[in-house]
């Protein structure tokens, strides 16, 4: 018999195997100045927003594989450093920060397909947080998908479509 948490467990990793094919459904024939567009100095672009998320696929698929095979792992929490501007994040292209991304997500889901169902009650021990699951941290990865997701539709909304709106813009305001 499946417990709630077996179930929350499955349910996170469908969602997880979702999130490329969204994008790349999303973002297909987009221009790279549009890609590249940033509100403002001190904001990402969708570029941005894709190298962030492939570096962060990469270090939750680290976490994952270690709190799938050591005991109770230390987890050192997570500092983007320099990641915006001039950092690591402001080079490459969409296209590859989307496919480094898709290749690192593959990974995880390849390491997470392996695992029995109750792995997702397996622990580490975070820096700051304590005591976490990997269940409990692979729903903040889904939860960080999301919240990313919406940013990268805002930054296509705020150029491609509300200044075309017209007298319609008075019904939307976006955020990028």
């Amino acid at each position: 018999m499946q417990t709630a948490g077996t179930i929350q467990f499955q349910n996170v990793i469908s969602f997880l195997e979702k999130t490329p094919q969204v994008l790349k459904t999303l973002l297909a024939g987009t221009a790279e100045e549009t890609l590249s567009w940033k509100p403002a100095p001190d904001r990402w672009s969708i570029a941005e927003v894709l190298a962030h998320l492939a570096a962060i696929e990469t270090l939750y698929g680290q976490r994952a594989q270690r709190m799938a095979t050591e005991d109770a792992p230390f987890l050192q929490v997570y500092d983007p450093g320099n990641a915006s501007a001039e950092g690591p994040y402001a080079q490459g292209d969409a296209e590859a920060h989307l496919a480094a991304f898709t290749e690192a997500r593959q990974g995880t889901l390849a390491l997470l397909s392996m695992l029995p169902p109750t792995a997702g009650e397996r622990t580490a021990q975070h820096s700051e947080l304590g005591r976490v699951t990997l269940s409990q941290m692979l729903h903040e990865l889904a939860s960080h998908d999301l919240g990313h997701l919406r940013q990268i539709a805002e930054l296509y909304r705020a150029l491609e479509f509300y200044p075309y709106a017209g007298p319609f813009q008075k019904y939307s305001h976006p955020k990028p």
